[in-house]
């Protein structure tokens, strides 16, 4: 690890570094900005371990939720695995991909460097949406239309697949 880099963790100041050596730090280095859509896991409540894509970030919290948050929608049911024995009917109900959207707090989140390049998707769900059942189900169809066709071309495969752990 560079010097600088530990330092640079420690935040301003002068600082003993492990290895005996003495580093001036003159401020501390700007939070890192992620690109969206940016590619997260969920790691905790009903949805712990589940794939996201971060639709939008609030980093400075709102009114009602005054924390840093995210709205992401993400792969509750992955697709399952299709053989080519299976008829059409079975293969079409198996490339199912069940959705969610949520509001969930930077701290339950895990970044990852992946992002997914979903062109509609940031105007699919706003923060009003989760104001009425209504209006976030009509979010959860366009999503679940959009996973489905991104799904079915074969990119971003990675993506639809459940993690192991």
């Amino acid at each position: 690890m560079v010097l600088t880099e530990i330092a640079g963790w420690l935040g301003e100041g002068t600082h003993q570094i492990p290895n005996k050596q003495t580093c001036q730090v003159t401020s501390t280095p700007p939070a890192p900005t992620s690109r969206c859509p940016e590619v997260a896991i969920v790691l905790q409540g009903r949805q712990a371990g589940k794939k996201v894509v971060v639709i939008k970030q609030l980093d400075e919290g709102t009114k009602e939720r005054p924390y840093p948050h995210a709205i992401v929608a993400g792969v509750e049911r992955y697709p399952q695995k299709v053989t080519r024995r299976m008829g059409t009917k079975k293969v079409q109900r198996r490339n199912r991909v069940k959705p969610f959207i949520k509001i969930v707090n930077y701290s339950h989140l895990f970044p990852t460097r992946y992002a997914l390049e979903l062109e509609n998707l940031k105007g699919v769900v706003a923060a009003e949406t989760f104001k009425e059942p209504s209006s976030r189900q009509d979010a959860r169809k366009n999503i679940k239309k959009l996973f489905e066709e991104r799904y079915q071309s074969g990119k971003n495969k990675w993506f639809f697949q459940a993690l192991r752990f």
